[in-house]
Parts: C-alpha cells; sequence; structure tokens
C-alpha cells in the first residue's frame, strides 16, 4: 500500500470514529433526558443507549451523518424537565416537545441549538425565564411557548431574531410574563406574529 494509501485509510478511519462519538454523545444525551422523564405510555421504550446511534430510536429522525435533526415528542404523556444534556445535539432542527407534562425552566443550553428552526414547548408546566441564549438561534422561524409558567420579559435578543427576519411566530400567550407586544410586519414577504397576553 502506498503512502498516499495509508494516508486517506488514516483519513477515513479518522473521520469514521469522529462521527460514531459524535452519534454516540448525542445517544448519551438523549438518554439521559430519558432518565430523567416519566414515561406512562412506553414511547421511549426504544430509546437504546447501547446502540451505535440513536437514529433508530422511535421519534427521533437524522440525517445523512447519522446526526440527530428533529426529536418529535408531541402529546407523549411525558413528564419530567427538559435536560442541559440537550444542548449537545448540534445539528437538531426541530424540538418538538408540545402537550406534554413537562416542568422547571428552559435550560439556557439550548441556545447551543444553534441549527434550530422550530422550537415548540408549549403546553407544558415550564417556569422560570425564557432564557436569552435563544438569541443565539440565528434560523429560528417558530418559537411556541405559550401556555406554560413563565415569568419576566421576552428577552431583546429573542425580539432581534425578528429585525433579522428570521423568526416568524413567537407565540408566548398564557404565561406570567411582563410587558406589552403588538403583532409585527418584518421586512420582506416574512409576516411575525407575535402572541403574548394583553395588558391593561
Amino acid at each position: 500500500m502506498s503512502k498516499d494509501s495509508k494516508l486517506i485509510v488514516l483519513f477515513l478511519a479518522f473521520t469514521l470514529a469522529l462521527t460514531s462519538v459524535e452519534c454516540n454523545s448525542e445517544g448519551d444525551a438523549l438518554n439521559a433526558w430519558k432518565l430523567s422523564l416519566s414515561d406512562p405510555n412506553n414511547v421511549l421504550e426504544s430509546w437504546d443507549p447501547t446502540l451505535v446511534n440513536p437514529c433508530t430510536w422511535f421519534h427521533i429522525t437524522c440525517n445523512s451523518q447519522n446526526s440527530v435533526i428533529r426529536v418529535d415528542l408531541g402529546n407523549a404523556n411525558l413528564s419530567g424537565p427538559l435536560v442541559p444534556q440537550l444542548g449537545f445535539l448540534a445539528n437538531l432542527q426541530y424540538l418538538e416537545v408540545y402537550e406534554n407534562q413537562i416542568t422547571g425552566r428552559i435550560p439556557s443550553e439550548l441556545g447551543n441549538l444553534t441549527h434550530l428552526v422550530s422550537l415548540d414547548l408549549y403546553d407544558n408546566k415550564l417556569s422560570g425565564l425564557i432564557p436569552a441564549s435563544l438569541a443565539n438561534l440565528r434560523y429560528l422561524r417558530f418559537l411556541r411557548l405559550n401556555n406554560n409558567k413563565l415569568i419576566g420579559s421576552i428577552p431583546a435578543g429573542v425580539l432581534q431574531l425578528i429585525q433579522w427576519g428570521s423568526l416568524q411566530i413567537l407565540d408566548v400567550s398564557y404565561n406570567n410574563l411582563a410587558g406589552r407586544t403588538h403583532p409585527t410586519k418584518a421586512k420582506g414577504l416574512a409576516i411575525t406574529s407575535i402572541v403574548q397576553d394583553p395588558k391593561a
């Protein structure tokens, strides 16, 4: 085998090892979340941490590189917290965890999910502040946090996402947030809807 061939084989092995490590870390992150949840209907039964990656798990979608891009757990009768480890899902685009009994705070680590397009956490029992780190989600188009127990105000950086033209729907109604917002039309063709409880 020539020196060039050896280098190519070595490079491919290194790339494969990196991919495997990334996939395992994603599986570890999702398994950490599973362990913190109550799952009376066993919707997470297929989440087996001993597999090479989580791409064969139900409610998980991966890209061609076997990296998680979707978590679909809407209306799954889950209870428990979101965990900081979710911030390790580097290529995640959709986090759909609406209509459950999710409690606790929204982890600031979700601000690491810079490919996120949709964050749907509505109809849960989340409390605390909306993390300012969500302002890092430059590709975010849908942010639905309505029907929770959130307090404080919408971070200025999150509102800035509207002016940049990416965020199209921001629904924070039926929480305990302060301040008022009004529907806004962004530049171009994008229509941004901001839904928040009206204050007198």
